[in-house]
């Protein structure tokens, strides 16, 4: 087999994301669409071509791996029946909306036998993957501080659009489970792991039942710190921003650009009292990191193009029997910091610790 058959379950929003990048991959074919509205799914496999499957258990006869794009809260019900008919499969963030679900669904792929991978484009991001590399290879120094703002707008016709939009049931939470997880991934992913938060989350400005402003401090267990904020309400809407901050530099990720990179070069040496200071810093060399010359923009900040290379990887790694660069069980960690940040909220903002979440 040369190339992966790929099936996409739920033709909605994020749909013509994963069927555009397969159909940019050497290795993958769409071949079947499917979703519970018959209408999209005829008009979608007109579309691009491919197979209308008129049910799951069609669709899975004629595909050897599965996308799953149906509400965040169906993820491991759809994962599920695909890995018991021997279908790799790869579910769009969060892996699901609880941990008892999300594990259930790591459970079933590894008694299968198969792969499973979770979205979280962002992580193919050059400027994302070299802060990484920066951050846990010491080039910082020891860590004192990763902070994530992701402050997005959405407005009540957006949550209109689909019942399950806003809803505990099958939205999981408000806008850290279904926008801010990929900068909370990216923030534990090069950070490590997240040991305590304190948080307090609102709906504030839409007529929803999960939260639309969240904010919470973070422990790591370096022993660093960190802010997380996420809304939903912050009018016009901003690119989400990673600040990575260590004792000898600091890193400043916006839109999965690098636009803060600076690092203390002699700090044994330097006497001065105040370094630089804001204003004296100077434009960034993006994508450069240190090298002095400026690079083209980089094709990876393009939305689209990083679900085409996680795709990718997932599809090279089912034809070269290898877990795909995020697992299952990788997905398992931004979940339980955004279940910890609820739970904080609910006690209060007392903290909580994430070895409670179950």
């Amino acid at each position: 087999m040369d190339k992966v058959r790929l099936g996409v379950v739920g033709c909605g929003a994020i749909f013509p994301t994963h069927a555009d990048a397969i159909q940019r991959i050497g290795c993958a074919e769409l071949a079947a669409v499917h979703d519970v509205l018959p209408e999209r799914t005829e008009a979608a496999a007109a579309k691009y071509g491919c197979h209308a499957s008129p049910t799951l258990e069609d669709l899975l006869q004629r595909v050897d791996a599965v996308s799953v794009c149906v509400p965040s809260g169906l993820h491991a019900e759809v994962g599920i029946l695909a890995a018991r008919a021997g279908r790799h499969v790869l579910v769009e963030k969060p892996i699901d909306t609880t941990l008892p679900k999300a594990e259930r669904l790591v459970r079933a792929c590894e008694e299968a036998e198969v792969r499973l991978g979770v979205i979280s484009q962002h992580r193919f991001a050059n400027d994302i993957q070299a802060a990484r590399s920066a951050v846990q290879g010491g080039l910082l120094g020891p860590m004192l501080a990763g902070d994530a703002y992701i402050k997005w707008f959405r407005t009540q016709v957006y949550y209109d659009s689909g019942d399950w939009r806003g809803t505990w049931d099958l939205d999981g939470g408000g806008c850290l489970m279904n926008q801010g997880v990929h900068y909370i991934d990216m923030l534990q992913w090069i950070m490590g792991p997240v040991r305590a938060v304190r948080a307090c989350c609102r709906t504030l400005a839409h007529d929803i039942e999960v939260e639309d402003v969240a904010n919470a401090l973070l422990e790591f267990e370096s022993g660093a710190v960190g802010v997380l904020q996420g809304s939903t309400s912050c009018f016009p809407g901003f690119a989400e921003r990673l600040e990575l901050h260590g004792r000898h530099g600091t890193i400043v990720i916006e839109g999965d650009i690098a636009k803060v990179w600076e690092i203390w070069e002699d700090p044994v040496s330097d006497r001065s009292k105040y370094g630089r200071g804001v204003a004296c810093q100077p434009t960034p060399n993006l994508h450069a990191h240190g090298s002095g010359k400026q690079l083209p923009h980089d094709p990876t900040a393009q939305w689209g193009e990083q679900h085409r290379l996680q795709i990718e990887d997932f599809c090279r790694a089912t034809l070269e029997g290898r877990e795909p660069f995020l697992t299952g069980r990788m997905a398992l960690e931004p979940l339980r910091v955004i279940l910890a940040v609820y739970e904080s909220s609910r006690r209060g903002g007392e903290r909580v610790c994430l070895e409670e979440i179950a």
